[in-house]
């Protein structure tokens, strides 16, 4: 039988749906095992014949020395022949077919397709979670918990075979043999099981509790490594190393004091199962000695019984280990369990459309957000962008541009009002087509870690390659591209840009930023600061481009250099999250009113506060 054939048994990645995985942990187990349930069977029965297979050698251990006390050796092969034969056949034929069987539905089955499925299903659903789920959280640690819970659960699954079902299985054997020998060979394992049990049920729980807390003190480690790595241009420039170690530090202490309490309970766990066992060991041997002496049993009752004992006592530390790591995974389970089953925020309404953008309007009524807080941000504003219209909005930071822009990508909820486009309301289409028609580069602009290919027909999957350098020649990034090397010896559009693109200069990201939005090609345009890490020269020239891009669509622009967005359409001017002015560029400078204001006092194209001297006058 080739392995193969175990391997092909369960596909892990096919067309699960995504959607949330129960909270409460015994429902979570339940949701991820069912896929398998039939190979966890499998495993189980498998385990059974197995566990047989291996007590049947112990009671061979017995027969051979009853038949060697009892048998001359000229007749021993005659007299016992077709009984060793049977022997041989366990130990040299189905003790292998088995072992490979438990290998094939465990090893090359059950382990990798479980783990594989539990991660795969985790990522697509927390993939889908709202900005602010990510916003609020080390991507590091969330990253963790993906990848923790899934071998956490196959372990539990693992071990409750091999360590709760083998331990079922060895005892009632052993019961039944010794029962056959002598019942009061059985009494001590009673007492022992007694005992053990109510050392795995005062101490494991410590183990599991104290196990979610090592696991979540290990998620937010990860969490604060990769914050350091992440932000390590940061970490350079302000040559704060030390302030990193120390940050990452009391992680380190955090997590080394929940493994130390978790491994306190666990010497206290070993010592007691330790002295149990060496007890089972004493009483039983010494009651099979002594029912000899009395010829209750014979010497080979003798041997099996000593040998079942020693064999169950190697097995109840193997069998500790699997209930102690059985507990340690429900833990992390539970643990993760936290942050991957929470309700998703943003979700499409039930029958939700897609949206179908036809002449690009776009309507925000009476609009209302403050995160939350009882008041600011955006307050009933309302404005319409005509189909085509090319709008700049301008204010001073924390006006709540970026925001109104995040409101119509839906990457919130709103607390008031609506936003439409075309008539349809952006919270009743699904939000996958809401952002396909939707165009954005933003000021902040990160790249996959993947080739500048694939980061530019992010825009448009499945664009030829011709496509893709047409597009990077018009965000003038062709010829930089054309010189890039990563340290894999991948040249041009093959190389790889870094993690969020740090191998490129802030510049160069904007330009394969831009190079994605032309090769998109959606009929909205959302442009957050587009040009602002760009050289005056390459601004110019992709400006152009830009504006050739705009015919026919809709577009908002946001940037705090206004010359950027003086030719636009209209202009609107917002301030503590209300519409202020509307009008063109020159209108505006006619009222004298905000607009006029910052446009004197821009300067490097920076729209910031009243400047101190202003305020000292104002005061």
């Amino acid at each position: 039988m080739k392995t193969s054939w175990f391997e092909n048994l369960f596909d892990p990645f096919k067309d699960f749906p995504v959607e949330q995985p129960p909270q409460k942990v015994l429902a979570f187990y339940r949701y991820f095992i069912k896929p398998v349930k039939w190979l966890v069977l499998a495993v189980m029965l498998v385990s059974l014949a197995t566990t047989v297979t291996e007590m049947l050698l112990f009671v061979f251990l017995g027969w051979i020395v009853d038949w060697a006390s009892t048998t001359p050796p000229e007749q021993f092969f005659a007299t016992h022949g077709m009984a060793l034969a049977g022997m041989v056949f366990v130990v040299l034929v189905l003790r292998p077919i088995l072992a490979l069987l438990t290998r094939g539905f465990s090893n090359l089955a059950l382990v990798p397709g479980l783990t594989a499925m539990v991660r795969w299903r985790n990522y697509r659903y927390v993939l889908r979670q709202s900005l602010s789920f990510f916003q609020n959280d080390f991507a590091g640690r969330v990253a963790q918990k993906v990848m923790q819970t899934g071998p956490s659960l196959r372990e539990t699954v693992t071990s409750l075979i091999d360590g709760v079902w083998s331990l079922l299985v060895y005892v009632v054997g052993t019961a039944y043999l010794f029962i056959g020998l002598d019942a009061w060979l059985f009494a001590p394992v009673i007492v022992w099981l007694a005992a053990y049990v109510f050392v795995i049920f005062r101490l494991v729980p410590q183990v599991r509790d104290r196990s979610a807390a090592s696991s979540e003190a290990a998620s937010a480690l990860s969490g604060r490594i990769v914050d350091s790595y992440t932000n390590i241009q940061s970490v350079k420039l302000f040559a704060h190393a030390e302030r990193e170690d120390a940050f990452a530090l009391r992680g380190f202490q955090n997590h080394i004091e929940a493994f130390r309490a978790a491994a306190r309970v666990m010497a206290s766990l070993v010592v007691s199962l330790s002295t149990i066992n060496s007890i089972l060991i004493v009483a039983v041997t010494g009651l099979a000695i002594w029912l000899w002496t009395h010829e209750a049993v014979t010497v080979g009752a003798v041997a099996l019984a000593t040998s079942l004992i020693l064999r169950l006592n190697q097995m109840s530390t193997m069998i500790l280990r699997q209930i102690t790591s059985l507990f340690e995974n429900i833990g992390a389970v539970e643990n993760g369990v936290a942050t991957i089953s929470r309700p998703q925020s943003l979700v499409d309404v039930p029958e939700a459309k897609p949206l179908a953008v036809t002449k690009g309007e776009i309507r925000f009524e009476d609009v209302s957000f403050h995160y939350g807080r009882e008041s600011g941000v955006i307050d009933h504003l309302t404005l319409t962008v005509k189909p085509g219209e090319k709008v700049g909005l301008v204010g001073r930071s924390g006006a709540g541009k970026s925001t109104l822009v995040n409101l119509l990508l839906r990457f919130y909820d709103l607390e008031g009002g609506r936003i439409l486009i075309d008539g349809q309301d952006v919270a009743q289409v699904t939000q996958e087509s809401l952002r396909a028609n939707i165009g954005v580069v933003t000021q902040d602009t990160s790249l996959l870690h993947r080739s500048v290919s694939s980061n530019i027909s992010y825009g448009r999957p499945g664009a030829t390659d011709e496509e893709i350098i047409a597009a990077a020649r018009r965000a003038q990034a062709h010829e930089f591209i054309q010189g890039l090397q990563d340290v894999g010896g991948r040249e041009g559009y093959e190389a790889r840009v870094g993690e969020r693109g740090v191998k490129l200069s802030g510049g160069q990201r904007q330009r394969v930023a831009i190079a994605r939005l032309i090769l998109k090609d959606a009929p909205i345009l959302v442009l957050d600061e587009a040009t602002s890490a760009l050289d005056s020269e390459v601004e110019s020239a992709i400006q152009e481009q830009l504006y050739s891009l705009m015919t026919g669509r809709t577009v908002i622009a946001i940037a705090h250099r206004l010359s950027t967005i003086a030719i636009l359409d209209r202009l609107v001017v917002m301030d503590d999250g209300k519409v202020v002015e509307t009008g063109s560029h020159e209108e505006l400078l006619q009222r004298d009113g905000l607009y006029a204001a910052l446009w004197r006092r821009q300067s490097g194209g920076f729209l910031g506060v009243e400047p101190p001297v202003q305020q000292a006058a104002a005061e």
